[in-house]
């Protein structure tokens, strides 16, 4: 889906505020056995779809709203990802504007996680 250019450019002023991280950053915290949230923001009939392997669902539309419900702890580490890293570029801002403080981004999301022929959940 091409993106509006008003959309990209308001994720641009963003992305300087956050930490984006590539999926070898996610698979490499897996190995290890680093706990973290996999989070995956993107909508329902998205996440009915397929998602990547070991990730929960809270939809970009309800995020801000149940983080604090889901993750009442503000340190937990939480990796954060939508169809191609734009939305969850926007949540991640916005929950650390909430107090979060050790929140990521996939770049990529889950078109680069599936391009990569990665784990998938059904």
């Amino acid at each position: 889906m091409k993106h509006s250019e008003a959309f990209v450019k308001l994720v641009d002023e963003v992305r300087p505020h956050i930490t984006e991280i590539s999926s070898d950053d996610v698979l490499a915290m897996q190995a290890e056995g680093r706990k973290f949230r996999f989070i995956d923001v993107r909508e329902d009939h998205e996440w009915a779809g397929g998602r990547a392997r070991g990730a929960e669902h809270l939809g970009r539309g309800i995020i801000e709203r149940d983080i604090e419900t889901v993750c009442p702890d503000k340190g937990e580490c939480l990796v954060l990802y939508c169809g191609g890293g734009y939305r969850s570029a926007m949540s991640a801002y916005n929950i650390q504007k909430m107090g979060y403080t050790n929140v990521y981004s996939m770049t990529g999301g889950m078109r680069g996680w599936r391009e990569r022929g990665l784990p998938e959940d059904k």
